[in-house]
């Protein structure tokens, strides 16, 4: 199935319409917050002060994501008023243009799990879901976008040899076979 998602045309159609979507979810996120005016501090605070903790135990759940709410982002609350917006935006454009999709897709994932992980469920599960089955289809979720043109112009410019069937490559000359 994964072969299938990352190297059938037929997968990175249907892939148009998936990123799309999902695209779409981002980037109406980002430009709501964008254009209308956006403050981290309220959410934070919340994540602070009703962290996600067990019902039993009262532990709470994600106690390193609290501190790192409680002693980083609410202090930089200004610098994540303008990451999120941007970032939400960003993942939007590349998703519904088809390029660095995958990148898109990663950094749409970090963010869902980031807001999951601050006791934010809404729409966030399905949207990792779908964010997943782009990252999985990896550069086929982008051929019939921007993709086609940037990813061979990458390879190109950083020098990078697309790897076989399998992601097997061979060993360099001279060196022992590890079998």
């Amino acid at each position: 199935m994964l072969a299938w998602l990352r190297e059938n045309k037929y997968a990175a159609m249907l892939m148009i319409f998936v990123r799309v979507y999902l695209g779409y979810q981002w980037i109406e996120a980002g430009w709501h917050k964008l254009t209308g005016g956006f403050d981290a501090a309220g959410f934070l605070n919340n994540a602070i002060n009703k962290p996600i903790a067990d019902k039993t135990t009262q532990e709470l759940v994600y106690p390193n994501f609290v501190y790192f709410i409680k002693h980083f982002a609410l202090p930089n609350v200004k610098v994540f008023n303008i990451l999120i917006p941007i970032g939400e935006f960003l993942v939007g454009a590349g998703l519904i243009l088809g390029g660095l999709t995958a990148a898109a897709a990663f950094f749409g994932l970090l963010m869902n799990f980031m807001f999951m992980f601050a006791g934010t469920l809404n729409t966030n599960p399905w949207l990792v879901l779908i964010g997943g089955i782009v990252l999985f289809a990896g550069t086929n979720a982008g051929r019939y976008g921007l993709d086609y043109y940037l990813i061979p112009l990458l390879r190109k410019t950083f020098k990078v040899k697309k790897r076989g069937v399998g992601g097997t490559m061979k060993p360099p000359a001279g060196t022992a076979n590890a079998h």
